[in-house]
């Protein structure tokens, strides 16, 4: 098996139980290797079901938009992260597949970790299981019906040995 070093874990944050489970994923995998957090938000919904800010703002607005965003953010994760003091946060402004692959490369993350809310989820303008299919670097899908219920891409797969995730299943997609 590959050997990667976990330094980081990336979560894309989604405010709903499948969001719930995998942070508690993301959570227990950082808790247990006392490593970074890092927790991702969209302005633009890669899932596509909230409504994008508004065009045609002034960088002001848009940079309040940020902070409030930012806000929500810390406070609804702040609780469930507890002690665990090795988080981060960061509201992105660009589109999901350009800022994770430039939080990769900055090695924000060794692992992102992407809820998946049901069978016609789409993330990033396609349906989610083909965007962590071709994603080249490993990612996990939790959900959509329970929390032990996780998908790995091929990258994911070859280090699902560090992972201790023995419920975990290969993510399959045919082209």
């Amino acid at each position: 098996m590959t050997s990667v070093l976990l330094e980081s874990i990336g979560l894309c944050a989604h405010y709903s139980k499948q969001g719930d489970w995998a942070f508690d994923v993301a959570f227990k995998l950082a808790q247990e290797r006392n490593i970074q957090l890092n927790i991702f938000y969209f302005l633009e919904d890669p899932y596509g079901l909230d409504q994008a800010p508004p065009k045609g703002i002034s960088r002001g607005e848009r940079n309040q938009i940020i902070v409030q965003k930012e806000r929500e953010l810390r406070f609804y994760y702040d609780e469930m992260l507890g002690e665990h003091l090795k988080a981060g946060f960061r509201v992105c402004e660009d589109r999901e597949w350009t800022e994770l692959r430039r939080c990769l490369i900055k090695r924000e993350f060794q692992l992102i970790i992407v809820p998946f809310l049901d069978e016609a989820t789409t993330f990033g303008g396609q349906p989610i299981e083909r965007f962590a299919y071709e994603f080249g670097a490993p990612m996990m899908l939790v959900g959509p019906h329970h929390p032990d219920e996780i998908r790995l891409n091929q990258p994911a797969k070859m280090i699902s040995d560090q992972l201790q995730l023995p419920y975990a299943k290969e993510l399959l997609i045919h082209k």
